[in-house]
């Protein structure tokens, strides 16, 4: 009798996959010592990015069944 795989509950809660397949997560330096840096970084920062190819591969081994 074979386990079921499970999902890595960290994984979900950072990444999610879009209608297309993509893997799509935040961008990262946005919350934390804002002040330091220009209104054009904070600007750039603000939407969502798609993860690349080479991390794709690890973090849709965390989404299991996401796929």
């Amino acid at each position: 009798m074979t386990q079921k795989l499970k999902t890595r509950k960290a994984v979900v809660k950072r990444f999610k996959v879009s209608a297309t397949g993509k893997i799509i997560c935040k961008h990262t330096n946005r919350s934390h010592r804002a002040y330091g840096k220009t209104t054009k970084q904070k600007r750039h920062l603000r939407g969502d990015k798609v993860v690349s190819a080479s991390s794709r591969k690890l973090i849709s081994r965390g989404l299991m069944y996401k796929f």
